[in-house]
């Protein structure tokens, strides 16, 4: 594991830069914002190689919402972490679905599907195994200090708030639900637009949408206005908290 803390080097900005964060075909879909008091700036998006890059980024992010597991389980559960259970629980059908089972540590370091899913108690999720070399990428940076930085959080749940807790109706890859999502996000962000509307080689935009998500809870999370999925936490081997804020 790399052994890296937060910097905070440099002259003091009057304003806190934070990002949104999701994985993208070419490496980490990043949402940039900044923010100051009730102020928030979105900027241009952009693609970042790795997620050392996104940890080393210049000036320093204050706080980093990360859709993508942190803290791997030590042992395989059926339906995954607590913090899983009990988003799909607030969430209920059809949405509850979008909340994937994260499997251990050692069945994402096996070479193929089958072989992975036996380390994991006899079965996988396909949306974890393909996301597989980014979440072992996370896991690789993250010790517990970056926790007072980088959050796991899960667009479903963002949506849900700016939905005044209510599920949407709508998948988020056809067109009328990347309507309402945008809605959603041009109603509660200032300036969104600048973001939404990007066009990126290998972005899809949905992931557009789901990185905007993210910026949001960032925002919220620099606030101190957030919940965490589950109140108490599970912690792993390593120490990490393996939790969902919202």
């Amino acid at each position: 594991m790399t052994m890296r803390g937060p910097m905070r080097s440099g002259p003091q900005l009057p304003y806190d830069v934070i990002a949104g964060i999701v994985p993208s075909r070419r490496g980490w879909l990043t949402a940039t914002a900044k923010s100051h008091g009730a102020t928030i700036a979105p900027e241009e998006p952009q693609v970042l190689s790795t997620f050392t890059e996104v940890l080393d980024y210049k000036p320093a992010y204050r706080v980093i919402a990360v859709a993508l597991p942190i803290g791997l389980p030590d042992e395989p559960s059926p339906g995954g972490r607590a913090c899983e259970h009990e988003a799909r629980r607030l969430l209920g059908l059809p949405r509850s679905n979008a909340i994937a089972s994260t499997p251990t540590r050692a069945a994402l370091s096996c070479d193929d599907y089958e072989q992975a899913a036996l380390a994991n108690g006899g079965g996988l999720s396909p949306i974890r195994w393909r996301q597989r070399r980014r979440i072992l990428e996370i896991d690789d940076a993250i010790a517990p200090y970056w926790q007072r930085t980088v959050f796991e959080v899960h667009p479903e749940l963002t949506f849900f708030q700016l939905n005044a807790d209510a599920p949407l109706r709508l998948r988020k890859r056809t067109p009328l639900g990347s309507e309402e999502r945008k809605e959603l996000l041009v109603q509660r962000l200032p300036g969104v637009e600048r973001l939404l509307d990007a066009s990126l080689p290998g972005v899809y935009r949905y992931q557009l949408y789901d990185a905007a998500a993210c910026l949001w809870t960032a925002r919220r999370i620099l606030a101190r206005a957030v919940a965490r999925l589950p109140e108490h936490p599970e912690w792993n081997n390593l120490g990490l908290r393996m939790e969902i804020v919202r």
